[in-house]
């Protein structure tokens, strides 16, 4: 038998339902103890505790305790907190997934710009349809969506219509700093129900007509003044529509925009043999003094817009932070770089700011041999303040790893920041990778970063790999290199003092029980080891207990073991499980396929 509700739960109730009716008990509830106001804050759904905090008295609103001061006229105290706490626990029920990616504050407008969102995006799926041909403000929000915000069956009571999008966009729109929006929804009708938004942030979908691009370029131009992060998302732009995107970001108080961070990833352009770049965008890379990041990844861009770019760049003044131009087809790019450039002043070249305070450089998978090794090389030395240098999947070979070691040794000779690496999958050899280890293992300031996963090395680097361990490196990705039985071996052999790592990743290399034997010897000498990742060594069942072993013996805070794709006994796994550090260990387990599956590790 269900417990009967008490007297409590009954008046609230019929509070919330009559939150829903109208604002003449407003007055009541804000009248109530402050113990009875809590909980109700606490269990109201979106609409009345919105109605609630809108209308609620401005001293009320205060974070600050109020005494009473004996007449009955004193506040209720810390009420505003409550709204903010009841708001967080509204978002975290919807969009729980959500959480841990946001480090804002204000729950409210979290929440309702969520909302707002998952309006839009229902809206757009509708008006994709060939059969829609309506507006957009008149599109119905589906029951689930009105039910999630408090309404059901309860608009009778109310003049204002909550079914339809536009009424979301008038209501809410005030709420959005950062949106996604499709193709559909970039149109001259979208700025009017989204006239009292100032966007922060958008995010653009399948961009590919001049009938979105004169939508979009109205909903920027209003938006300029607020407007800091753009992003385009497999879309196709020609130069017409780029040069209007570009000046539709200016804003009105000087010739200059305000966007920080400009990404366009999974996108072509039209013209694919571009004499010169649109002049809105070398406008957006060379007087937007904001710019921060730039992003053109994944674009199908061949070497002269890469090269036009980059040269933009090299006269421009912005204080550019990140440049990532991955996974595009840019071979001789740099061709212009050489000794000559390299030997002069930067000034002497008009390399400006851009270059100068570029902390990221990401150009893996561009189909870069070691001749655009080369150019990179003498690119790189006006990059003082490059901290990560990501060339992975490009094959520039041996040559193209000797080419840049001359920058390496200048860059630490000049106590440059540089601190991370990654040359994964570049058709690497042990020799040209025993000689960036030596390298790296003779600067006075270590590496924070190295990964070298995915060249098959064989077992010959492992005694190199160990002397690197020593220089207190802290991330290390060694997947997929081959080092066998033997050379986990001789790694385990070259461990004899504590090491600083963080993470170490040492998947694919068929290491067998020598993997579990090295695990054991290295976990009790990493102190500061959080993350482990051994997947796929085939480590033997009788590795089980030596990972036991190892995990009762390490003294650090190791957060994640992933040993999935080992043939270890689950009984024994279960209790490794057990074994946790201040309840933080996360295992991730699974036995290898059968033994006739095929299974293909090669990098």
């Amino acid at each position: 038998m269900r417990e009967a509700p008490s007297l409590i739960s009954l008046c609230l109730e019929a509070v919330k339902n009559e939150l829903f009716r109208g604002d003449d008990i407003l007055s009541v509830v804000y009248d109530l103890p402050s113990y009875l106001f809590d909980i109700l804050v606490l269990q109201l759904p979106p609409l009345p505790l919105q109605k609630l905090q809108m209308a609620m008295p401005f001293t009320d609103r205060d974070d600050h305790e109020y005494d009473d001061d004996g007449g009955g006229n004193g506040r209720k105290r810390g009420r505003f907190c409550n709204f903010d706490k009841a708001w967080k626990n509204l978002f975290e029920l919807h969009w729980p997934y959500l959480v841990d990616d946001i480090q804002t504050v204000d729950w409210h407008q979290k929440y309702w710009e969520a909302h707002l969102q998952k309006c839009l995006d229902e809206a757009a799926e509708i008006a994709l349809l060939p059969s829609f041909s309506g507006c957009l403000g008149e599109i119905k929000i589906s029951e689930t969506i009105l039910k999630d915000i408090g309404y059901e069956g309860c608009i009778k009571f109310s003049t204002c219509d909550y079914s339809k999008l536009s009424y979301h966009c008038q209501e809410y729109g005030q709420y959005a700093r950062c949106l996604r929006l499709q193709n559909v929804l970039c149109c001259p009708e979208t700025c009017n129900l989204l006239r009292d938004s100032k966007f922060e942030s958008l995010d653009l979908w399948w961009i590919r007509s001049e009938e979105h691009i004169g939508g979009l370029c109205k909903l920027l131009s209003q938006n300029s003044e607020s407007l800091t992060s753009l992003k385009f998302i497999h879309c196709k732009l020609s130069s017409a529509s780029v040069e209007k995107i570009c000046s539709s970001l200016l804003t009105n108080i000087v010739p200059t925009h305000r966007i920080q961070n400009f990404s366009v990833t999974s996108t072509s352009f039209l013209e694919t043999n571009l004499v010169s770049l649109p002049r809105g965008l070398v406008s957006l890379l060379s007087s937007g003094r904001s710019l921060c990041s730039l992003n053109f990844s994944c674009d199908y861009l061949c070497r002269n817009f890469a090269k036009m770019v980059f040269d933009t760049l090299c006269d421009a003044s912005s204080g550019l932070s990140i440049l990532d131009l991955s996974e595009n087809n840019i071979t001789g790019w740099l061709s212009d770089f050489n000794q000559t450039s390299s030997n002069n002043h930067p000034t002497s070249l008009g390399l400006g700011k851009s270059l100068r305070s570029l902390r990221v450089l990401n150009i893996r998978g561009n189909n870069l041999d070691k001749d655009d090794a080369v150019g990179l090389r003498y690119a790189l030395v006006h990059m003082p303040n490059l901290e990560v240098l990501d060339i992975s999947d490009n094959p520039i070979e041996d040559d193209g790893i000797r080419s840049l070691l001359p920058y390496f040794v200048e860059a630490f000779e000049a106590c440059s920041p540089f601190a991370k690496l990654y040359v994964e999958s570049c058709d690497l050899n042990a020799s040209g990778v025993i000689e960036l280890l030596n390298t790296l293992s003779s600067f006075k300031r270590p590496l924070e970063s190295l990964s070298i996963a995915d060249n098959f090395l064989g077992s010959k680097v492992a005694a190199v790999l160990g002397k690197f361990l020593s220089t207190s490196i802290q991330v290390l990705n060694i997947s997929g290199i081959g080092l066998s039985s033997s050379g986990f071996e001789d790694l385990q052999q070259s461990i004899t003092k504590e090491v600083k790592l963080i993470g170490i990743n040492i998947s694919r290399n068929r290491g067998g029980i020598a993997t579990a034997n090295f695990l054991s010897t290295l976990l009790p000498r990493a102190p500061e080891l959080v993350f482990v990742n051994a997947e796929y060594n085939f480590m033997p069942v009788e590795s089980s207990r030596i990972m036991c072993s190892a995990l009762k013996a390490a003294k650090g805070n190791l957060e994640l073991l992933d040993l999935t794709g080992n043939n270890l006994d689950s009984q024994t796994i279960l209790g490794l499980a057990e074994i946790q550090r201040n309840g933080k260990l996360a295992l991730i387990f699974s036995s290898l396929p059968a033994a006739d599956a095929p299974y293909d590790d090669d990098p």
